[in-house]
């Protein structure tokens, strides 16, 4: 029989001792009750284990699987460690993984001064409303290039989190953890002062930083079909989401030059290997130059015999 109220009690324990975030918790839930619904037992043997790993692989990608084992496993760990299971049935498990590196998607540069440009030229200042939407959208796209940040880190800032003078902003990340990062442009601050100044009431009373025409939090979908609508209205034709710009920021960085250790502190990854994805983009683009730019291309040299 499955115990659902110990999976509760793992799941507040994620929440509340660990800190996990809503996005990890709601992964967790489902992964754990679409294992159950497959084993439908809460002490499966390994071979139903196995079947459902197999279940798995054909169903979904790698980095999908390797997620959903490792919720799984995360929580017979828990109740190991909480002794209340003495065979922990994941002990018995082998799971090898062959990595695939998928490479991000970046916004060729062009088209991110396209989108700004657009979205500069086209203020609405037809009502203090539309002026309020306006300038609170910008400066979310401009906070989106300027720092890396996730959408969730983006959507949730807290008021007081958010320094003015210094630029300085304060981001809660995967897991609770915090990091500090500084808007550097002068304009983009400006821009973020600006927005407080019109929306200063809502802001104070809602606790978030960007808020939405209700005085609410404004949230992640909510912000996706904002990019969505003035990338189409520039002109875009690509599907651009606000992972895109982290991306894009990413690889920017590392292809002026920038130490990855640096762009891992900024980006908030807690491994360096996850960083390391943005290497190969830039590497692709150094490959594009020197085959387009390098000097032995314009020599006539003879060939060899």
């Amino acid at each position: 029989m499955i115990k659902t109220e110990q999976v509760k009690q793992y799941l507040e324990y994620c929440k509340f001792r660990k800190e996990l975030d809503s996005n990890t918790l709601k992964a967790y839930r489902i992964d754990l009750r679409q294992f159950f619904e497959f084993v439908r037992t809460e002490n499966p043997e390994k071979e139903k284990i196995e079947e459902y790993i197999t279940y798995l692989h054909k169903k979904y990608k790698q980095k999908t699987i390797k997620r959903k084992i490792a919720s799984v496993k995360a929580y017979y760990n828990y109740l190991e460690e909480m002794e209340l299971i003495s065979d922990n049935p994941f002990r018995k498990i082998r799971v090898k993984f062959k990595e695939e590196i998928v490479l991000p998607r970046v916004i060729p540069r062009g088209e991110i001064e396209q989108l700004l440009n657009y979205m500069y030229a086209n203020i609405d200042m037809s009502s203090a409303q539309t002026y309020r939407h306006w300038i609170r959208d910008i400066a979310v796209v401009e906070t989106f290039f300027a720092t890396g940040a996730r959408v969730y880190e983006i959507s949730n800032i807290r008021t007081e989190n958010v320094n003015l003078n210094t630029g300085l902003i304060k981001i809660m990340g995967k897991g609770g953890k915090e990091r500090y990062i500084q808007i550097v442009t002068e304009e983009i601050l400006n821009l973020l002062k600006k927005y407080y100044d019109q929306n200063s009431n809502m802001i104070k009373d809602s606790g978030f930083f960007f808020v939405n025409s209700r005085g609410n939090r404004y949230t992640e979908q909510t912000i996706r079909l904002m990019l969505k609508k003035y990338a189409k209205a520039a002109g875009i034709n690509r599907n651009i989401t606000p992972h895109m710009f982290r991306h894009s920021f990413a690889t920017y960085l590392i292809e002026e030059g920038v130490d990855i250790s640096c762009v891992q502190q900024i980006l908030g990854h807690s491994s360096i290997k996850t960083t390391q994805i943005y290497i190969h983009i830039a590497s692709q683009k150094q490959a594009e130059i020197l085959k387009k730019m390098h000097p032995r291309n314009r020599m006539r040299i003879g060939s060899a015999a």
